[in-house]
């Protein structure tokens, strides 16, 4: 056994390899969607892919990325020899949703498989029926564009993925940042191969168990909604995820089988974003500070029903699964958890990632096809008094920040118009939009983008019809708005549904506010 001290060095060893492969990923990436947004994430595995240490990047990447590497060793083994490299996107078989495509590298030192390294990232376009690949109406897995099972990464493999996206030059520039990622992970992880691994997983078990000692023993159950599951009138009505959590025992146990059927639509999660989840929010509560590995996950069981918006199956559209479903997950497991805690969990914040996609198919003007992503912050929950003896005040919800299973930027204001022939009319806080009590929550943004040619924008967004919900005696936060102003007439401003795919014309403003978050206490 390691002392304390070699136990912690070690850890921050294996985390410095994830902060590291994450920072070469950004700087040598091609789109401001992984440039200036960090959509992507990075990790270590120990050989038999057991999770050693990630960085602090997204949620919802890394609590999924450990089916990612499972899937890679499970179709090649040690076959996958030195300098070769693995890639998967298949939500049916290790990823998530198909824009984050994640590339998978093993680890030999001396003929001795050492371990793994991974790192994920989300592709602004990888084909399917919608400039940036995730069609509000989709319904089928294939509408939403190239669908990758665990494959070797050859240059043939490479010219497919770049065949099938609208923006090639970006897929080029962004595949291969995450392979030069992934070879600088593994260089530092090879520096470690006699390190003692099992050291790292029995810690962070040990800590997760001590979490659990502060939880009381029982069961809460908790259920929250989708709005909706598309933009077709049929598709306007609310999908039930519902959550029973049981502590005892020294084992965790969140069952989601109440959960509604997967739906004819796009908003259904793979059980990799669920279990993404579910870890998220047990962290958050019990312990935010809780190590990140596997250790952790032997004290979590997660229980899901094939066939639901929770475990959804082939051939089922699932763009909106990774980035609205994992939300409310991740809401509703922590309202359980508030039960169980009174006093002690934040009102949920905006809970959606506000996704906006909007590019063209072919040439204007001369110009390349292009493709803007981008996830829109909003506001966070009001918080109970925090840890320490000194924090005996509620803490206000922050404003304008990315919540929940994601963790991007902003695009600047400078890359973006640099990048895309769209200008911002406006950028700000959505004052008043936080719900009020002891502790306001956040504050959503307000944001304005005028398209400067004729585009295709979709939607992919929640909390405009249900909004956040206060805890602890608090006020709702406010509902979200999207509209569309034709040719930049506020007087003429439509409202959009949550989600939708429409044709835009030059001229034309695309106006969305942000949730604000829930209140937290009771205001005096």
């Amino acid at each position: 056994m390691l002392d304390p001290a070699a136990l912690q060095v070690l850890i921050a060893h294996l985390s410095g390899i994830a902060e590291e492969m994450g920072a070469v990923l950004r700087r040598a990436a091609y789109s401001p969607n992984i440039k200036e947004r960090a959509d992507c994430s990075a990790a270590v595995f120990d050989a038999s892919g057991a999770l050693l240490a990630q960085a602090e990047h997204i949620p919802v990447h890394l609590g999924s990325m450990p089916a990612s590497v499972a899937s890679v060793i499970a179709a090649f083994g040690e076959q996958l020899k030195p300098g070769e490299q693995a890639v998967v996107n298949d939500p049916y078989d290790g990823g998530t949703h198909l824009n984050d495509i994640t590339v998978v590298a093993p680890c030999w030192v001396e003929g001795r498989l050492v371990g793994w390294v991974a790192n994920r990232a989300h592709h602004a376009d990888v084909g399917g029926d919608a400039p940036g690949s995730m069609p509000a109406d989709a319904t089928h897995i294939d509408q939403e564009g190239l669908r990758l099972p665990p494959t070797r990464l050859t240059p043939a493999v490479r010219a497919q993925v770049l065949a099938a996206s609208r923006t090639p030059n970006e897929r080029a520039g962004d595949l291969d940042a995450q392979v030069g990622a992934n070879v600088v992970g593994i260089r530092r992880l090879a520096e470690r191969a006699e390190s003692a691994f099992d050291e790292v997983l029995n810690h962070g078990e040990r800590r997760a168990r001590a979490a659990l000692a502060g939880l009381p023993a029982g069961e809460w159950t908790a259920e929250g909604r989708l709005d909706s599951f598309g933009p077709a009138p049929h598709q306007q009505h609310p999908v039930r995820i519902v959550a029973r959590v049981r502590v005892g025992d020294g084992r965790i146990v969140v069952d989601l089988t109440d959960s509604d059927d997967q739906v004819i639509g796009n908003v259904n999660a793979v059980r990799a974003v669920t279990v993404s989840s579910v870890l998220f929010a047990f962290k958050a509560v019990a312990d935010p500070g809780l190590p990140s590995n596997a250790g952790v996950d032997r004290v979590v069981t997660v229980v899901t029903r094939p066939g639901s918006v929770v475990d959804a199956l082939h051939p089922s559209a699932v763009g909106a699964g990774n980035v609205e479903v994992s939300q409310r997950v991740a809401e509703v497991v922590a309202q359980a958890l508030a039960k169980a805690l009174p006093g002690r969990v934040a009102a949920a914040s905006q809970g959606t990632m506000n996704n906006v996609l909007i590019g063209t198919e072919g040439a204007v003007d001369g110009a390349g096809a292009w493709v803007y992503y981008e996830t829109l912050g909003g506001g966070q929950g009001g918080r109970p008094p925090g840890p320490e003896p000194a924090d005996v005040a509620p803490r206000p919800g922050m404003s304008g920040v990315h919540t929940g299973m994601t963790n991007t930027l902003n695009t600047p204001i400078e890359a973006f118009e640099r990048s895309y022939p769209m200008r911002v009319r406006a950028l700000r806080l959505r004052r008043g939009s936080g719900g009020a009590g002891a502790a306001v929550g956040g504050e959503g943004v307000e944001r304005e983008l005028e398209l400067l040619v004729d585009a295709t924008v979709s939607l992919i967004t929640e909390r405009r019809q249900s909004a956040p919900p206060g805890s602890e005696g608090g006020s709702d936060g406010g509902v979200g708005v999207n509209q569309l102003l034709p040719g930049g007439h506020d007087s003429e401003a439509i409202d959009l549904p949550d989600k939708v795919t429409l044709s835009v014309s030059a001229g034309d403003v695309l106006r969305i506010w942000t949730p604000g978050g829930g209140g937290w206490g009771t205001a005096d």
